[in-house]
């Protein structure tokens, strides 16, 4: 039994993360603070102040975001690095996320992301790991190149943990990257990452 939930929690994130890789263009992230709870719909209040009302699709994936430390970032991990590009052509890192080895190559690749201005969001293979005086420098390679990080040894790092509704309650900070806005202002959420322990999604 106890396997059988661990390999449904495993396929659960699975799903999760490949609707964001999948996620349309034009679709709604949401990033806030669950103020209250209606069953499937909550109301979150985003980052800019505003209230939204978000309702979560049927069979909507839930998964948690735990803190984890750098030294479970290694070589060979396949790793979320949220970066801000720097002049010298590197990436100074702001988060970095854990994948398990189940979402290996899951939305892999670099790409332009909206956590803050000019941020960029790469999934890929930590290819190279060398300890600088201020950290760590890693190189992460994905299916079209490389980039190189540059890593502060307080970077805030988090890994992926099953989670279910009952976790999303009033005061826990959530993240969702695939949703759909519907014409009377409800946002419709087939997926939802929540913070645990009082972690922010760093996403």
């Amino acid at each position: 039994m106890v396997q059988k939930q661990a390999a449904s929690a495993i396929a659960l994130l699975l799903m999760s993360s490949i609707a964001i890789a999948q996620q349309p263009p034009d679709a709604v992230r949401v990033r806030g603070t669950i103020e209250s709870k209606d069953h499937q719909t909550l109301n979150v209040r985003a980052r800019g102040g505003e209230t939204l009302k978000v309702k979560l699709a049927d069979n909507a994936a839930v998964r948690a975001v735990v803190k984890a430390p750098l030294s479970d970032v290694k070589l060979g991990s396949f790793v979320g690095m949220t970066a801000m590009p720097q002049p010298d052509g590197t990436q100074k890192a702001v988060e970095i996320h854990i994948f398990p080895e189940v979402m290996r190559r899951t939305g892999e690749g670099h790409r332009p992301w909206d956590l803050m201005p000019n941020s960029t969001m790469t999934n890929a293979t930590i290819a190279n790991d060398v300890a600088s005086s201020d950290g760590k420098t890693l190189v992460l390679k994905y299916k079209d190149g490389e980039k190189t990080f540059e890593v502060s040894p307080n970077v805030t790092v988090v890994a992926f943990a099953p989670a279910t509704e009952a976790d999303l309650k009033p005061g826990e900070k959530v993240f969702s990257a695939s949703a759909n806005k519907l014409p009377d202002g409800t946002i419709v959420a087939s997926n939802i990452t929540v913070g645990r322990n009082g972690i922010n999604p760093p996403m």
